[in-house]
């Protein structure tokens, strides 16, 4: 079908009376463009009935209506709308009667149109999204039409959306057999004596092969029509050479007098005979997955570790609102650092996510819920489970079938029900149900071998404390039911390679796995050589896995080729689950037990504004993919006292050797590296040589005093020099950077169908650099933005703790950063298409000498 956006000049408000006898539209709403996030919008408090979960954010109901005029001729047209996702609980009314819905924030939809206009006048269409009944997330959802929407248009014969299918049977580097399955519509209530045609070419456009056939349709008949083609020489994708290719699909209608001499051999005087229905276009790569115990996965009969990272859904500053710019952004970013695969957690991803894993090479691992039948949140997906399961499922399989990024298919996260015989009933349902719609990516079930236990788990949990009475000074005979949360997770920590290979873990796994391709293990690396031994067949993917426990799990991926990857929580920080990943000293500062205003969970390789923390550095030296060195120093301030962590938390670092108030003071000093050793100078001095990983693989911690100055680590490999990393003291004179990070260089031909309808987004860092142009990470600053000639979308930092909301014109840099991000006007003219953009810092204590270097002055920067 022919598409165009929807997401223009919508009105929004919140609703006040659900009982509203006439729909109108309030004074009080507003025009606004999609995607848009509401709960965003909304005012973080410590009195949140989300809390945490969201960061501190709540939901509500929010209405969004379009007007638009549907001319007479429209008629003859099938007309549908595609939302790609709203979150929760959307009712799509036209022109006052309810033409849809859909209970799941995270599905496309479709809604049909026809049956509801009012030809040759304004048509109304309103969403209801009713958001408000909380809690129904465990991080931050957002809420809203959070992601694209788009206006179908064809004949009354149509080619159903997602109902081209392009499945690869054989390839190799000398031919390809694609099958291609077209799923058509008759709406016409007589026969139509129609013509398919099929065109393959390559990204650039040259063609590859064409296919026609004549097709019958009854009136109101659907219909699969399959093709096969063969490509010479095709080039495989894969995420080290994503190569892509197109099908044009167009469907034809015979005109009543065409020649019976005519043969669709003769093309050219054929087509003077037909009449142009309807036209589709997608991208596809040639790929095929295999997998065994012997090789592991094989990507085009290559075997390929997953480099993986977990993520949600969130874009940083910009809430849930899913632009195409920002998605890009991120998996490339995510590739930069050395991830090659992703799992999104823990529903299905945004088709525009999916474009920029298939342009830019990153293998995908979709996944199904959060949750089956019990509840984790009090309004939560387990309210509408059985009813609406299968067709969410459905939904997701048709997104997915041409995006050859897309190679394993979760079918749940942490289910507790999945150790028992219902939960293992539901698991192969919904792997039936997969393959049944496409039988060539695998399944598994992300396990976290715990919570599989069930209600059996104080039973285990009793049993450890049994077991280690002595050590945690716990009686033998306690129940763990009166055990705190905090108690609960330090007995989880210390003793998690016992808790997960106990054998009730054990018997409940057999269960669990008996339906799936793959045993996704959350958290359980010591049962990944065990259970190679004991499940000779099993294949076992870590799917998801401690930030600092990489060291030891990617070893282990290495070793066993049944274990075929590792996907880390998580790659990019998000809002919600506020605190898991803050480091703290002090009751309520962060972990479990960390409260208001903490909003984010801090745990990602990135944070959300897009910038590296240590961990990615030490990941990427891990996964072998860097030499050079990396230093990280842990805060001075914490030196002596102890660490309130989660297993989320490896250190309390940053990458800076700026530490005011603390010269002469201790501090100890992490070097992450490759090689067998490395040696550590402060100030040319040296602080000792050591062998590489005595405490953590790939990491060597330096105990030493502070002085300002130069910090060099060199790392050696059978005596020479493998690499070296410098860090230095900043400067007393420091001023303000503005700097364009991405722009609308980055309209990538992963976009390249949607150019002129989606928005352009300008990404610009705020840094306080010294006259070296080091960045200073201690001292930062409060900040005033205005923009002239674009739409300012968000102002903030990294802080897991931030003072100020992400839509205001104020924030405070973090670790000396702050992050603008721009939407560009496209009705501009010529003269007007320069971007002016003005921070000011804000004076914060006029008697603070120390601050006073670049206090109110004014940092500018024009963008053409």
């Amino acid at each position: 079908m022919y598409i165009k956006s929807f997401n223009n000049d919508w009105y929004f408000w919140r609703e006040k009376d659900a009982f509203s006898l006439i729909w109108d539209i309030p004074e009080n709403a507003r025009r606004i463009d999609l995607p848009h996030d509401a709960m965003l919008e909304s005012t973080p408090s410590a009195e949140s009935r989300n809390g945490g979960n969201t960061g501190y954010r709540d939901g509500d109901v929010y209405i969004y209506v379009k007007r638009i005029f549907i001319p007479e001729e429209t008629a003859q047209k099938t007309l549908k709308i595609k939302f790609e996702g709203v979150y929760m609980n959307a009712f799509v009314y036209v022109n006052g009667q309810q033409a849809g819905k859909n209970v799941y924030g995270y599905s496309v939809f479709y809604v049909a149109l026809n049956d509801y206009i009012e030809y040759g006048k304004e048509n109304e269409i309103r969403v209801q999204v009713r958001a408000g009944a909380m809690t129904n997330s465990r991080w931050y959802s957002g809420a809203g039409i959070y992601r694209d929407v788009w206006l179908l248009e064809s004949g009354i014969t149509y080619l159903e959306p997602d109902g081209v299918q392009i499945r690869t049977e054989y390839a190799d580097e000398e031919y390809a057999v694609l099958e291609v399955k077209s799923e058509i519509h008759n709406r016409h209530f007589q026969y139509q004596n129609l013509v398919l045609e099929s065109v393959i070419t390559d990204d650039d456009g040259n063609l590859i092969a064409t296919e026609r056939f004549p097709v019958l349709l009854d009136g109101g008949e659907r219909r699969i029509c399959t093709q096969r083609f063969t490509v010479d020489s095709p080039k495989l994708w894969s995420a080290e050479t994503p190569v892509l290719y197109k099908i044009i699909s167009r469907l034809y209608l015979e005109k009543k007098q065409i020649s019976k001499n005519l043969k669709l051999a003769d093309w050219e005087n054929y087509k003077k005979e037909v009449v142009l229905l309807d036209e589709n276009e997608e991208a596809f790569g040639i790929r095929t997955l295999r997998l065994n115990k012997k090789k592991g996965l094989l990507v085009n009969g290559v075997p390929v570790k997953l480099r993986g990272a977990c993520i949600h859904h969130d874009s940083g500053l910009l809430g849930t609102a899913t632009y195409e710019y920002a998605q890009y952004r991120q998996i490339r970013k995510l590739k930069e650092a050395g991830f090659n695969a992703i799992r999104m957690s823990h529903h299905p991803m945004a088709p525009a996510m999916l474009r920029a894993c298939d342009r830019l090479g990153m293998y995908v691992m979709d996944e199904t819920f959060d949750m089956w039948t019990i509840f984790k949140t009090s309004y939560d997906y387990a309210l509408y489970y059985k009813e609406c399961w299968e067709e969410d499922v459905s939904a997701m399989v048709r997104k997915n079938y041409n995006h050859p990024s897309v190679i394993l298919y979760s079918v749940g996260n942490e289910i507790p029900e999945i150790g028992n015989g219902h939960g293992a009933n539901i698991c192969d349902d919904l792997c039936k149900k997969i393959k049944e719609m496409d039988p060539t990516r695998f399944t598994l079930v992300s396990i976290n071998g715990i919570f599989a236990t069930g209600t059996d788990i104080t039973v285990l949990l009793e049993d450890i404390v049994k077991r280690h009475a002595d050590e945690n000074s716990m009686d033998e005979n306690r129940q763990v039911s009166g055990i705190n949360v905090n108690e609960f997770m330090s007995l989880q920590e210390a003793y998690m390679d016992e808790i997960v290979t106990h054998d009730m873990v054990s018997r409940r796994l057999e269960t669990a796995c008996a339906s799936v391709d793959i045993a996704g293990y959350n958290y359980m690396t010591a049962r990944y050589e065990p259970d190679g031994i004991n499940y000779p067949n099993r294949i076992i993917v870590g799917s998801e896995t401690y930030p600092p426990e990489i060291g030891r799990n990617w070893t282990e991926v290495k070793k066993f080729n049944y274990v075929i990857g590792d996907f880390t929580w998580t790659g990019w920080d998000y809002i919600g689950e506020a605190g898991i990943g803050i480091p703290g000293y002090a009751a309520g500062e962060g972990g479990f037990g960390a409260v208001y205003p903490a909003q984010l969970a801090y745990c990602g390789d990135y944070d959300i504004t897009g910038w590296r923390r240590p961990l990615s550095y030490y990941r990427e030296i891990v996964f072998g993919l860097r030499e050079t060195p990396y230093i990280a120093v842990q805060n001075p301030a914490g030196y002596g006292r102890e660490l309130m962590k989660t297993p989320w938390v490896m250190s309390d670092t940053i990458s800076s050797w700026t530490w005011d108030g603390y010269e002469g003071k201790p501090v100890k000093v992490e070097v992450y590296s490759s090689g067998q050793e490395v040696e550590l100078f402060s100030n040319g001095v040296s602080m000792g040589r050591k062998n590489v990983g005595e405490d953590l693989p790939y990491r060597s911690v330096f105990d030493m005093v502070y002085e300002p100055g130069s910090l060099v680590a060199i790392t050696y490999e059978n005596g020479k020099e493998l690499g070296r990393f410098e860090l230095s003291t900043a400067s007393v004179e420091r001023k303000l950077i503005i700097s364009v990070e991405e722009s609308l260089k980055y309209a990538s031909r992963c976009m390249e169908k949607f150019t002129k309808d989606i928005a352009k987004l300008i990404y610009l860092n705020v840094e306080l650099r010294d006259e070296k142009d080091q960045l200073v990470m201690n001292d930062d600053r409060k900040l005033h933005v205005t923009v002239q000639g674009a739409e300012l979308l968000g102002f903030g930092s990294a802080n897991p703790k931030p003072l100020y909301h992400y839509q205001e014109d104020i924030t405070e840099t973090y670790l000396g950063r702050a992050q603008i991000i721009l939407k560009a006007i496209e009705e501009t003219s010529s003269e007007e298409k320069k971007i002016i953009v003005d921070v000011k810092e804000i004076r914060k204590d006029e008697n603070d000498e120390k601050r006073n270097h670049c206090q109110g002055r004014t940092r500018s920067i024009i963008i053409d």
